[in-house]
């Protein structure tokens, strides 16, 4: 954190706190009510380290994954304040107003505000609105007078708690002060406390010689392990990982590590990886092996009247050589084991709540089936939205349906289920040969462009990192998983034909 960061996150604790008291009163109220008037701001910045945070291809268009959150305009006295580093291009701005089911483009147009800070540096987009009081003045401004506001944001620190109290409104998130237990050691002592199971594995540790230490211990515990890994403790989507291998290095020492530490993320170097682990701290765990193996994830939520619910289960896919980086999720996760998962979700979640956990979370999984069991491997809690967020508050907000985690369904008002197929990486270098018009052209005359009537079809995002990078995020919703595929691969034909 440099100078500007400590300056701007010496947050008025009094001022905050009187604030989140309004927060259980505007959820009981206003939230359910469509007609009750209200406005929420929507600041999708991605407050992580400035070095890990520019390792993700394209990261300020990650800003438009929160884009799905203009569906509540659908709620006709509902106003949205949507900021964003760069201005969001009209054309994206369209598409997603006319997903709105039951309300016409221009009404919901009317109660949009879009705001920009002009400014596509690695500074999280809540620092570069601080650095800025006639923006944050601006916000204010467009809040209408008798309306209850609060804040959304995608994680939060303590900048994101400056910007409410300098807004004056509540923030709907997991306070920072309480950002411990999304770490990967805050993670692992959680999950001790639920009585899950976890990797072996040692957490709290400070330097590459804690890690050497503790890669001696594992090993000897467990003389059969192939492969150890180690984690920043404020790693995002895989790159602050390493993976060391006791195959190819049976030395264990701080050289060793230099010589055959594998980084994940490609543009991370040792030294850079080292400095990391000594800000951050971070763990060291087995790496947990089997012929059948998956990634799921269970998605859950502690909304301000101290309520517990299960949103959501996925099966997600992780690419990347060390297969450690999210790539994209099936939805509801296989049927084999979702309700087992969501169980456990419920589980760690429960351990949670007394804590003081609000907002969104998730609980990543290895799974490995054993026979005709299988192990449940609880990895990691991400206490913030996540890849899997924006693709469920899509289908949620499109179909106002909901996932019933002890029945293992999504279900829709209608009595018909629901899946879908969601990835953030689809890339290809032809696809710099759109623009979002052209994307949206192709969809539309292809027709995989998502239907309301059917409530099935595509839904894309990430939409203006088309044209620079040729990388997009696609949403494919169907009757049932193998139609949802199909629709992914719909998707990805008709995309190579228009640009080959």
């Amino acid at each position: 954190m440099d100078a500007f960061q400590q300056v701007v996150a010496g947050t008025d604790e009094h001022q905050f706190q009187a604030l989140q008291e309004k927060l259980p009163a505007q959820f009981q109220y206003q939230f359910p009510d469509p007609l009750a008037p209200k406005t929420v701001i929507i600041v999708p910045s991605l407050s992580l380290d400035a070095e890990i945070l520019c390792k993700i291809t394209g990261h300020h268009h990650y800003e438009e994954r929160l884009l799905c959150l203009l569906l509540l305009l659908r709620m006709p006295r509902t106003h949205i304040i949507y900021l964003s580093s760069m201005p969001i291009d009209e054309v994206v701005v369209d598409y997603y107003l006319h997903l709105i089911p039951g309300i016409t483009g221009m009404h919901a147009r009317k109660r949009l505000t879009l705001l920009s800070c002009y400014d596509v540096s690695n500074r999280p987009l809540t620092e570069k609105i601080l650095m800025r009081p006639r923006l944050i003045a601006q916000i204010r401004q467009h809040i209408p007078a008798g309306h209850v506001a609060h804040l959304s944001a995608f994680n939060v620190t303590p900048l994101e708690e400056q910007l409410a109290v300098r807004l004056g409104v509540p923030l709907y998130g997991c306070p920072s002060e309480l950002s411990f237990w999304g770490t990967k050691s805050g993670s692992r002592e959680i999950f001790r406390r639920a009585g899950v199971l976890l990797p072996p594995g040692y957490e709290n540790l400070g330097s590459m010689q804690d890690v050497a230490e503790a890669l001696r211990s594992l090993k000897a515990g467990h003389p059969g392990l192939r492969k150890a890994v180690l984690k920043l403790n404020d790693g995002f989507s895989g790159d602050g990982n390493a993976v060391f291998s006791f195959e190819k290095s049976p030395e264990i020492s701080e050289n060793a590590l230099r010589q055959h530490l594998k980084m994940v993320a490609a543009d991370m170097n040792y030294d850079l990886f080292a400095e990391k682990f000594a800000q951050m701290g971070g763990i060291v765990e087995a790496f947990i092996d089997g012929d059948i193996k998956t990634s799921p994830s269970v998605q859950c939520r502690i909304n301000p009247l101290r309520e517990i619910d299960v949103i959501s289960t996925h099966d997600q896919l992780l690419g990347g050589e060390s297969g450690q980086v999210y790539l994209g999720a099936k939805f509801p996760a296989d049927a084999a084991y979702r309700l087992e998962i969501g169980a456990l979700g419920y589980r760690i979640a429960r351990e949670m709540e007394p804590l003081g956990v609000l907002g969104r979370f998730g609980i990543d999984f290895v799974s490995v089936k054993e026979g005709e069991r299988w192990n449940h491997y609880a990895i990691e809690i991400n206490l913030r939205k996540g890849g899997t967020t924006h693709p469920y508050l899509m289908l949620q907000l499109l179909t106002d349906g909901h996932y019933d985690y002890e029945n293992g369904i999504f279900k829709m008002p209608n009595g018909q289920t629901r899946c879908y197929f969601a990835t953030d990486g689809l890339v290809a270098e032809q696809l710099k040969k759109l623009t979002p018009a052209d994307l949206i052209d192709v969809a539309i005359c292809r027709d995989i462009h998502f239907d309301g009537t059917t409530q099935e079809g595509v839904m894309f995002h990430l939409i203006g990192a088309i044209s620079q990078y040729g990388k997009l995020g696609v949403l494919c919703v169907g009757t049932t998983p193998e139609r949802a595929m199909e629709f992914y691969e719909k998707t990805v034909a008709a995309l190579e034909e228009e640009t080959r």
